[in-house]
């Protein structure tokens, strides 16, 4: 008994892996420093917390400082989302890079121009 639910466990588990979790674009297209949206466009600060939704976005906390690495093109009525990456709680470590809103945040110092026109995967 004990492995065909073990067996039926793993089916369930490759079956959900297999077919993800369909979620809407944010936008077509973004703008980067580079090509590869590699390079850190602007250093901005959290004016407010913000909780994440789901896995594309990041939370920030007030006052953290935030890489912002890409800026998605605003469409269809959508509100405007920056790409980046918070400080950890140790200064010298990053975090991962997600979404988060462009008005929560007030931008500390522009390092490049996101001039580059990007379509977002």
């Amino acid at each position: 008994m004990a492995r065909i639910v073990l067996l039926l466990l793993g089916g369930l588990g490759a079956l959900c892996a297999g077919n993800g979790v369909f979620m809407d674009k944010l936008s077509s297209k973004k703008l980067c420093a580079d090509e590869e949206c590699v390079y850190t466009i602007s250093l901005a600060k959290a004016q407010e917390d913000y909780n994440a939704p789901d896995c594309r976005f990041i939370n920030i906390k007030k006052g953290q400082q935030i890489y912002v690495y890409s800026k998605l093109v605003k469409e269809n009525g959508a509100g405007e989302f920056w790409a980046g990456s918070v400080y950890g709680d140790q200064q010298d470590e990053m975090g991962i890079v997600g979404y988060f809103p462009s008005n929560l945040v007030e931008e500390q110092r522009v390092y490049q121009q996101a001039t580059k026109e990007v379509p977002t995967t």
